[in-house]
């Protein structure tokens, strides 16, 4: 099962999080991310439309560096959606490495006007 991490993101702010992954409980052994490549995407729910693709990159041997840019990032909406991470490597085998819930607050500054 993917390690579970929830994003908060206030919409319109860019966000960049590290990823290291480790084969051991001590983070002696790193995993092996060799040739690898990453995604990462937020939905409303799995199986519906993408909301914002994270761009990724692969830092071998065994971290991924994900980023939310602020133009993606403010075309989020406030409230709840997933997202997961995952891992292809060279022969096609694909692993989801974190996934979890994403909480989206609205911003005040440069927020769209709202009639009511």
């Amino acid at each position: 099962m993917p390690q579970q991490m929830a994003l908060n993101i206030y919409r319109g702010d860019c966000y960049h999080w590290t990823f290291t992954f480790w084969t051991d409980p001590d983070a002696t052994a790193p995993y092996d991310l060799t040739g690898a490549t990453a995604k990462a995407e937020i939905r409303a729910k799995p199986g519906s439309a993408v909301l914002a693709t994270l761009t990724c990159t692969v830092v071998e041997p065994n971290t991924v560096e994900v980023e939310l840019l602020t133009e993606d990032s403010a075309k989020l909406s406030a409230g709840k959606a997933v997202w997961d991470l995952q891992i292809t490597y060279p022969d096609g085998c694909v692993k989801t490495l974190v996934a979890g819930g994403v909480t989206v607050t609205a911003d005040v500054t440069d927020s769209t006007l709202v009639t009511a």
